[in-house]
């Protein structure tokens, strides 16, 4: 496929708190340095990482620094990380809203951005008359526009107040609008950033319906920017992480998100550690795993298969007939969900005395609201003696829940305890 966006060793400096370099004697230092001598801006050498958590120690921040990547033509970039990371300021940079400070963006054919809500609106002009001002700034003829009104006014649903000034329209209606005369421009590339953060369901249905039928119907290349994980992973086919103003990673959807949610500390181990407790001396616990890894900490992203693989494996000195009970708990330890086989067939896991291992595969509710969970294991014998306990066993969050087609978000919470699946192969 051929390159539609390229970045090259893009940068992007500024003095906090300030426009200038504070003093004249900078700004004509920094003049004579580029302009006349054609040498680097003296002031680049000093620029500090953009860390907005901490105190500067410097006056001059890096926004971006080195980005380099490319974006095929027709494809779907996801560009995430947490607030501060650069995102808006790469898009900005893309439209030429704003210059790099270093670097090259070569990108082929007509740009269509909406970066911020009622960006190009005049408050005191009615939509109207706003859509033909926006469609001018984007590069749209006034024929173009004419054109494509009806179409235009009927995808954003603000027919009624089309000859109303914007002033009293909603940040939702604005959005509409904007987003309407931005997906109409026909754009090589659309760049898209948070629109969906403020537009209710119906809204975001039409704008990932549009953006897929952009990308997938019209072979043009999209950039969103969402902190909404669902729609990232609904839409997109690649992703970028960007990390204070670094790309810290490029690889597939799945895999970048993956990666943001271990940088923002979903998976970083901060739930308790997982604690065995054995009542019966006869056993004796040597490892459990838990979807083939020793780590508790796991995540569930999106609408995967919540499945959990557990093996444990140790020795027996008798022979025992264990049974295995699974307790799922929410952040606050409060019990939501119980699995036990014996609840289906009243079986029991027969293991002669030396080396045993035990292996239960369950699948979680598919519907779990988004948030903390963790899981707990009883094994009794013949369903009455309790030989050993684990504590923990996973800690896990779920994101938000979407469905891919619409991207709407669902969050359904429970009340009560209900039963979890056994998931048989």
């Amino acid at each position: 496929m051929p390159t539609a966006i390229e970045f090259n060793n893009i940068s992007k400096i500024y003095r906090l708190g300030l426009v200038s370099t504070r003093t004249l004697s900078h700004d004509l230092n920094r003049w004579w340095q580029t302009a006349v001598l054609h040498k680097e801006d003296p002031y680049l050498k000093i620029g500090s990482v953009n860390d907005r958590s901490k105190a500067a120690d410097s006056e001059y921040v890096w926004a971006l620094k080195d980005i380099d990547f490319k974006v095929e033509q027709g494809d779907v970039v996801g560009i995430i990380g947490k607030n501060g990371a650069g995102k808006s300021t790469l898009l900005k940079l893309l439209s030429r809203v704003t210059g790099p400070t270093t670097g090259t963006i070569k990108a082929k054919g007509r740009i269509g951005s909406l970066l911020e809500v009622g960006t190009g609106f005049h408050p005191e002009m009615t939509g109207r008359e706003n859509i033909y001002m926006n469609g001018a700034i984007l590069g749209m003829t006034k024929a173009e526009i004419t054109r494509k009104l009806d179409e235009i006014v009927d995808f954003s649903g603000c027919e009624r107040y089309i000859d109303t000034p914007v002033k009293r329209y909603s940040s939702g209606m604005m959005v509409r609008l904007g987003f309407a005369v931005a997906a109409h421009l026909d754009p090589e590339i659309l760049v898209v950033d948070e629109v969906l953060a403020v537009g209710d369901a119906e809204f975001q249905k039409k704008a990932i319906g549009k953006m897929q039928d952009v990308s997938q119907g019209e072979g043009r290349t999209v950039l969103f920017v969402s902190h909404n994980m669902a729609s990232i992973r609904a839409l997109c086919k690649h992703g970028v992480l960007l990390d204070k103003g670094q790309v810290a990673f490029s690889g597939s959807v799945n895999d970048t998100v993956a990666e943001y949610l271990r940088y923002s500390g979903v998976d970083d181990g901060k739930g308790a550690p997982m604690k065995t407790s054995v009542f019966n001396k006869a056993m004796k616990i040597d490892k459990v795993e838990v979807n083939g890894a020793a780590n508790n900490s796991l995540r569930f992203v999106g609408n995967d298969p919540k499945v959990l693989a557990v093996s444990i494996s140790g020795q027996l000195e008798v022979d025992m007939n264990l049974s295995v009970e699974l307790f799922l708990y929410d952040r606050n330890e409060s019990l939501i969900a119980l699995y036990s086989p014996t609840d289906w067939d009243g079986s029991t896991h027969r293991k002669p005395s030396g080396k045993f291992t035990l292996d239960e595969t369950i699948e979680l509710p598919q519907t779990l609201t988004s948030g903390d969970y963790s899981v707990s294991l009883l094994l009794s014998q013949k369903n009455i003696e309790h030989v050993a306990k684990i504590d923990h066993l996973a800690n896990f969050a779920v994101e938000e829940f979407a469905s891919p087609i619409t991207g709407s978000v669902f969050n359904q919470s429970y009340s009560g305890s209900i039963l979890l699946h056994r998931y048989d192969k």
